[in-house]
């Protein structure tokens, strides 16, 4: 089963002052929960991963880029919705200095994005790059603030890493993406979000979520029942009344629509 761990350090600012704190997680993917696979791993094979970067991030960060390229890793940019850096088709990691952090948390929009990143790549995280402890300098938001957000992104999924610099940022990432498309054998695969910006668009997502019909068939059943829920009551007319559709893909949403929900059934996927 997927599991995310993290490891919160809790130190006062006397603490931080005697350690290096740097990455903050043992373990934020599944499969391998220990280094064995680490130690075991041959050098020079060959074989290295390609990391997706967001275009702008790619402008703003070049020594990251610069970074990763001269460990090996094949980059390839991309203007992306949601995230800085995709590791695979699980993954996806967004940057920020502390400074932005802390910045970004008198604006909700920060939760929302990493929860919609969440969405789509369910093991993402949220890497805050810098001296942590300067978080005890700020005169306009309590330290307390800051542990609660990010007491608050841990408890709802979202891992968290922090690197003291640019240079950490690169070995992390490039060791995040070797386990991630070595060991696990995942893509980096850039996946397409979740838009309604209209309730058209929320009323074309939800009917083109169901199986085999697409964006075009969703707006076709649309036209013909006007409403989803209409669409819904009627689905065993379909077949009928909207061009396109056969009794196969009516058959299976039905089957959807009508099967009572089974977690077992998702349980045995994961494990």
């Amino acid at each position: 089963m997927h599991t995310l761990f993290l490891i919160l350090f809790t130190m006062n600012e006397n603490d931080f002052n005697c350690f290096n704190v740097t990455a903050s997680i043992v373990k934020f993917m599944s499969g391998t929960e220990t280094l064995v696979p680490f130690i075991k791993e041959k050098k020079n094979n060959g074989e290295e991963p390609t990391i997706i970067v967001d275009s702008r991030e790619a402008s703003s960060a070049k020594k990251i880029v610069t970074g990763l390229v001269e460990k090996g890793v094949k980059i390839k940019t991309a203007k992306l919705e949601k995230g800085d850096y995709i590791l695979s088709d699980q993954c996806a990691v967004e940057r920020k200095t502390v400074n932005d952090f802390v910045y970004t948390l008198t604006r909700r929009y920060l939760f929302e994005q990493l929860f919609q990143l969440k969405d789509v790549y369910p093991n993402s995280l949220i890497l805050i790059e810098g001296y942590l402890p300067i978080i005890y300098k700020y005169r306009n938001i309590q330290p307390a603030s800051i542990w609660g957000a990010m007491f608050n992104l841990a408890k709802n999924g979202i891992a968290i890493v922090n690197t003291a610099s640019q240079k950490e940022t690169v070995d992390f990432l490039y060791t995040a993406a070797r386990q991630e498309q070595i060991i696990e054998k995942r893509n980096a695969v850039v996946h397409a979000f979740k838009k309604y910006d209209t309730l058209s668009d929320a009323q074309i997502y939800f009917v083109a979520s169901l199986p085999n019909i697409g964006r075009e068939k969703a707006v076709a059943i649309l036209e013909s029942y006007q409403t989803p829920i209409n669409a819904l009551i009627n689905v065993a007319d379909w077949a009928k009344n909207v061009s396109g559709l056969g009794p196969v893909i009516t058959n299976r949403v039905k089957e959807v629509l009508s099967t009572p929900y089974n977690n077992l059934d998702k349980e045995s996927q994961e494990k």
